[in-house]
């Protein structure tokens, strides 16, 4: 198994680790859970760069790295409606799209087709990373002792009752949605054939 996916793997494994942290009552741990998070994004940000960089691209690579990005996102917003900041429909439209678009990728790899990711799809989940990171930052500010018209400003925001919060999700929501549909036409055009002979690390 090459590095960069390695770091894929890594990222799937800290994605519960993260979720698990955070939902701690321990306020020191919580806020390490954001460190977790921040280093699976990174392993993202890195695994990308190295396999260009080093040409260490495969067929693997090109399915774990994505489908990591998901599971990440997923305990996230998961996380996020337990805490009832955003509403179970979006939560189940963001990982019903994942998974469908999963799906369709392993079904191209038995076929030996890759379906690469769109631009507008890495924007999407730098999108959702974002708003996910500034999130997590807002609760942990809640664990420490700060002013409590601060603190209650924050918890308002934070509500999935809360306009700007609700656009937020939903924009994401439907953009989530959005490139869901557009892997399914791209589904339908013609792919290029990975080479049999290539290695599958």
């Amino acid at each position: 198994m090459t590095f960069p996916n390695q770091l894929s793997v890594l990222r799937i494994i800290l994605s519960p680790v993260f979720y698990f942290m955070f939902l701690s009552d321990n306020p020191i741990v919580r806020r390490l859970s954001i460190v977790v998070f921040i280093i699976a994004v990174l392993t993202d940000w890195y695994d990308g760069w190295h396999a260009r960089k080093y040409k260490s691209v495969s067929k693997f690579g090109i399915f774990i790295d994505p489908l990591a990005d998901k599971i990440l996102t997923s305990f996230s917003f998961v996380l996020f409606y337990t805490l009832d900041i955003i509403p179970l429909w979006m939560v189940i439209v963001i990982i019903f799209r994942d998974l469908l678009i999963t799906i369709m990728r392993s079904f191209d790899e038995l076929k030996g087709f890759t379906l690469e990711t769109s631009y507008l799809a890495k924007i999407k989940t730098f999108i959702q990373m974002t708003y996910i990171l500034f999130v997590l930052i807002l609760l942990s500010i809640l664990t420490f002792n700060i002013d409590d018209v601060i603190k209650d400003n924050i918890s308002k925001f934070l509500s999935h009752s809360n306009t700007i919060n609700y656009f937020l999700m939903a924009l994401i929501t439907f953009l989530t949605l959005y490139t869901g549909i557009t892997y399914f036409f791209q589904k339908k055009s013609p792919k290029i054939e990975i080479n049999k002979e290539e290695k599958n690390n």
